[in-house]
């Protein structure tokens, strides 16, 4: 079977959905792996060390896709890309469901069995397909790193013989993944760390990483996260009591980072214009949820900007910022993902549509967007997906039909 990996096309994105060490996985289990010419290029990785590691150098797009029987990607296909996709193809990488529109459908038109890697359930089985966590991991470090880069002063306390330099002061707003790391890192450069998050499990993981946990700890905080492991939306009157809590806060600290998301929501609206005020002059805000609508008012996607003294980091797709580790790590999660739907004794596809985790990350297939959060129309998801044997004649004979005048574009 072919997998096809193109070169990412969309905007700020430099990752690549593979690296030499999966393809040399990927070819041990029986796969032919086509890589197109220059896709590892923002990653650092070569056509000539993806073909030393067992893989074929497409020259372009339209070669690479050809013939595919799974491709491997970062981000969802673009309507080029999407029209070009082989039908009865199985496409697998982070496809932004909530927010992808009339791109789900196109998918679904094209014949393709799309599966999107964010909506693996928070399971143990599924850890080491996690693409949120490992991207996330990264981001979380580079946004201390970028605030580092902005930040006037040095992060560590520092006694010299011409007198003391006192540590920075760094809240990190939400404590998931990215947090957790933001912590860790700025901890790690000396500063004085502070965490805030809306889930009460987060309070002892903050704490454990030596920095000061700040929240409004009533009823209604005890019980903010889901049975996923992600944080509720929180009622008005909390957010205004959390609010005002972090306006005093805020004065004293002179970095703060925002991670704070809502699975298929815009991100909370955490700092407004009046706190961003309040701060110190020359103090930093990196805004990791800037690609969502930000966690700050005053953020502006893709641009550094200063207001009222304060630099605002607003970059987009931080974790493509350190493309080739992101790279390595999502392109091990993939081949951990691929691995479920292999047959490693019979080398075939072998897909248990009833595995929790497949159920889960399915979006299209057979035509139509299945996911049950994600559906327009409400109706049930086809009641049993063909057998890959079964595709494959339906494939020939809608070419047959094609050619007959009565097939379908693929457009």
């Amino acid at each position: 079977m072919k997998i096809a990996i193109p070169k990412e096309r969309r905007s700020n994105e430099a990752r690549v959905a593979a690296s030499p060490d999966s393809v040399k996985k990927l070819a041990a289990l029986g796969f032919e792996v086509v890589v197109e010419k220059g896709a590892g290029k923002g990653a650092a990785v070569t056509d000539a060390a993806f073909e030393a590691a067992g893989a074929t150098i497409a020259k372009d797009a339209k070669a690479v896709l050809a013939g595919a029987d799974l491709v491997l990607k970062v981000q969802r296909p673009t309507a080029e890309e999407c029209a070009a996709l082989p039908r009865g193809a199985i496409l697998i990488a982070t496809l932004d469901p909530y927010r992808a529109g009339d791109e789900l459908e196109a998918l679904a038109k094209a014949g393709v069995t799309a599966f999107a890697m964010e909506l693996l359930p928070r399971i143990t089985r599924a850890q080491s397909m996690d693409v949120l966590s490992s991207q996330a991991n990264l981001a979380g470090y580079k946004a201390v790193i970028d605030a580092a880069a902005h930040y006037g002063r040095g992060f560590p306390m520092m006694m010299t013989a011409a007198g003391r330099m006192n540590p920075a002061h760094v809240m990190v707003m939400g404590a998931g993944v990215a947090g957790l790391q933001a912590i860790a890192t700025a901890r790690r450069l000396g500063a004085v760390v502070h965490a805030t998050d809306v889930r009460p499990a987060a309070k002892e993981e903050v704490q454990s990483l030596g920095a000061k946990f700040v929240a409004v700890e009533d009823e209604e905080f005890k019980q903010a996260q889901t049975a996923g492991g992600y944080a509720k939306e929180m009622s008005e009157e909390y957010k205004r009591k959390q609010a005002a809590l972090i306006a005093e806060t805020l004065p004293k600290m002179d970095v703060v980072i925002t991670t704070a998301l809502i699975p298929g929501r815009p991100a909370p609206r955490l700092i407004s214009a009046e706190m961003v005020e309040s701060m110190k002059p020359g103090a930093v805000i990196v805004d990791l949820a800037v690609d969502n609508g930000g966690n700050c008012e005053l953020s502006e996607p893709g641009k550094v900007v200063e207001k009222h003294g304060v630099t605002i980091v607003g970059h987009l797709n931080t974790a493509s910022r350190l493309a080739a580790d992101a790279s390595q790590l999502y392109a091990n999660n993939l081949f951990n993902f691929l691995s479920l739907l292999w047959d490693k004794q019979e080398k075939k596809l072998a897909i248990d549509w009833d595995d929790e985790i497949v159920a889960q990350t399915l979006v299209t297939r057979d035509g139509a967007v299945v996911h049950p959060k994600l559906r327009k129309d409400g109706a049930p998801a086809p009641a049993k997906p063909a057998a890959p044997e079964e595709k494959a004649e339906s494939a020939a004979d809608e070419k047959t039909g094609e050619a007959a005048g009565k097939g379908e574009s693929n457009g």
